[in-house]
């Protein structure tokens, strides 16, 4: 049996690597190129960035071509990772669970949890390494009864530089990424393709028999596909194909306060070495490249100065993406007022910090892309969304119903692993652990 998976990053690498070590021929399917970490692009852009001559956001994908940055028609930024590893290439290493709106549909992912968190150790980031600064706000988010607690991440403080741009991709290795998943099913047998753009998915009888390529005269036939390609991409695929799409597209929208503190050096550190969850977003210690880079009201900062916290909101599930990627998002009003929120708490927590204004909001973007083929509660026995063809699976955060306002790295990867295993059982493969 052969299955083709459509996308490299959490969810295809995982269900990949499953499948192949159950028997299946496995052909992935990455639309971007090799992962090339670029470290070094925040310092020499710096004089650049001060002149105010870096351009668009979209710049940076000239840059660094495995972000993929769009606006949204409204306004927020959309980013994704096109390369091999997916977005885990381009993460911060956070190895959470995140669960929000699984039980509403029955969905207990428990036991994937427990099997990728022993597959892939993750741990906090020795405190001690943590910069001043973030100790400080940490013990201020404490003492505002926020109950802050150090983030696991699947990162080796070992191998780890503390250069704090992991998602520039990781130059020393230290941070775990998918494309690890992908080595074993190399190692299983399996086909890595990397510059292959699905376009659309084959269909004959009722059921998916493989997919067509951008630029290619030849269809890539199969027994069964399985779309793992994100929130964006797999819903482009789906309305080429002519296949039902839901218009709840989420994103987890990311807003950063930026604040000022002398020699700071934010960047010394791992992004997000702690965080507060808030029901419906966390707060944490992050320095926003994207607005440092390209935001004007950010551009008199240096980045030895420059101190920022994230609002990671669980916005809500209302944008759409079209036949040809193009996503349409907005923020509530309800987004927008637990923003407010968020970013109110955010700047007490550095005024008690000694991080001084004026206070600046960042860029407002979102890269944990989901929604757009949810799981209802009558599709958890079958992981198999009633609206798809025979034959044809997702396994990314397409499934999930609500946005998280957490990292989604762990539940993209146990989504992906109960789909496979569910898809694995119908093609005849050989049987593994349940």
């Amino acid at each position: 049996m052969r299955a083709l998976v459509v996308g490299s990053g959490a969810g295809g690498a995982s269900a990949a690597r499953e499948l192949a070590g159950r028997g299946v021929e496995v052909v992935v399917l990455e639309a971007g190129g090799p992962l090339r970490p670029f470290p070094r692009i925040v310092r020499l852009a710096e004089p650049l960035r001060r002149a105010g001559l870096l351009g668009t956001v979209r710049t940076l994908r000239h840059l660094f071509p495995a972000m993929d940055l769009a606006p949204s028609r409204q306004g927020v930024l959309v980013a994704r990772g096109l390369a091999a590893g997916g977005s885990t290439g381009l993460s911060c290493g956070n190895w959470v669970r995140a669960e929000r709106g699984l039980a509403e549909i029955g969905l207990d992912l428990r036991l994937e949890f427990e099997e990728l968190e022993g597959l892939i150790p993750s741990r906090p980031f020795p405190r001690e390494r943590w910069r001043p600064t973030t100790d400080r706000m940490f013990a201020a988010a404490q003492a505002m009864g926020l109950e802050p607690r150090p983030t696991p991440k699947a990162v080796d403080p070992v191998y780890c530089e503390g250069c704090g741009l992991c998602e520039l991709g990781c130059a020393r290795g230290a941070r775990w990424d998918s494309r690890g998943f992908l080595a074993d099913v190399r190692r299983s047998g399996g086909e890595i393709r990397l510059g292959a753009r699905v376009t659309r998915v084959l269909l004959e009888g009722g059921r998916a028999c493989g997919v067509a390529v951008e630029g290619s005269s030849k269809e890539v036939r199969a027994d069964a596909v399985i779309l793992a390609a994100g929130g964006v991409g797999t819903a482009q695929i789906l309305r080429a194909s002519g296949l039902p799409v839901a218009d709840r597209l989420w994103i987890d929208v990311v807003l950063t306060l930026g604040g000022v503190s002398r020699r700071a050096r934010q960047l010394d550190e791992p992004p997000m070495v702690w965080y507060a969850d808030r029901e419906r977003y966390i707060l944490s210690p992050y320095f926003d490249l994207l607005s440092h880079m390209y935001h004007g009201p950010w551009r008199s900062v240096s980045v030895r100065d420059r101190v920022g916290v994230m609002v990671k909101l669980a916005d809500a599930a209302n944008g759409s993406v079209g036949a040809d990627g193009r996503v349409e998002k907005a923020l509530t009003l309800h987004d927008q007022a637990v923003l407010t929120e968020g970013i109110s708490l955010a700047q007490e927590i550095m005024e008690r910090s000694d991080v001084n204004g004026p206070f600046v909001e960042g860029v407002v973007h979102g890269g944990h892309l989901g929604g757009t083929v949810p799981l209802s509660a009558e599709d958890v026995a079958s992981m198999h969304p009633s609206g798809l063809p025979e034959r044809l699976w997702v396994a990314d955060l397409s499934l999930v119903p609500r946005s998280q306002g957490l990292p989604t790295m762990l539940i993209a990867a146990a989504i992906a692993l109960r789909v496979a295993r569910r898809a694995a059982a119908e093609l005849g493969a050989k049987a593994g652990p349940d």
